[in-house]
């Protein structure tokens, strides 16, 4: 990872790529946004290349929440009389 990480830092100019080595814990990376919130993801046991992987994958998140949709389908005129099914029984 140490000369991995270097060439990923020149590709990612926007990016603070900090490291620091805290003893008893997991090596993990974290990642904050601009909208305040934080992301970290656990790179325990992985190779460089998953840990690049991850890495890409932080800085192309936007940060948000991940919000739970309540229904299968969303739109903005709700039926009254409820979701069209083809198990129509007479």
């Amino acid at each position: 990872m140490e000369s991995e990480l270097p060439t990923f830092k020149e590709k990612n100019p926007q990016l603070e790529v900090v490291t620091e080595l805290i003893r008893g814990q997991h090596p993990h990376l974290k990642g904050f946004y601009k909208n305040k919130n934080e992301r970290v993801v656990c790179v325990k046991n992985m190779t460089p290349e998953d840990i690049l992987l991850y890495g890409t994958r932080l800085r192309n998140a936007l940060g948000r929440k991940v919000v739970k949709l309540k229904t299968r389908h969303v739109t903005k005129h709700p039926s009254v009389q409820g979701t069209w099914t083809t198990d129509v029984k007479f």
